[in-house]
């Protein structure tokens, strides 16, 4: 089953993709919930590249390692990759105007409902667009 979700960010493109594709930034969005962080971020964007992001629980009660290989890279357009587990993702950056809308479509993994997925997903997602909507240039 695959899952598509999307926002809209008040951002130029530039903006948008330098939020979703560096380091610095990928540590302030990435989480789903208050209580879980970021706290590093690796990445290599080009086709076979690889990524990955260090999500924890602000606790220190849960972590691990978000990562893939990059399968395809069109700068301010398109980012796929596949996650260690295989899954597919692709990442589509389409500009209108004033405004960036962000869509992903994920394979779903069978442990967690697709709902659930969909809700974390798109969770991460908001917190990306406040990020990127919150910085200056």
């Amino acid at each position: 089953m695959k899952i598509t979700i999307e926002t809209e960010v008040a951002a130029p493109l530039d903006r948008v993709w330098r939020s979703w594709t560096t380091p610095e930034n990928i540590q302030q969005w990435n989480a789903a919930t208050a209580d879980w962080h970021c706290p590093k971020a690796a990445i290599d964007l080009r086709e076979g590249g690889q990524f990955c992001y260090r999500m924890e629980a602000k606790d220190g009660s849960m972590a691990f390692d978000f990562g893939g290989d990059f399968t395809q890279v069109v700068p301010r357009q398109l980012i796929e990759y596949v996650m260690e587990d295989q899954r597919s993702v692709q990442v589509e950056f389409i500009a209108n105007g004033e405004t960036v809308t962000v869509r992903e479509t994920f394979e779903a993994e069978s442990e967690n409902s697709g709902e659930q997925q969909r809700q974390g997903w798109q969770a991460i997602l908001e917190n990306f667009a406040r990020h990127t909507e919150g910085l200056r240039s």
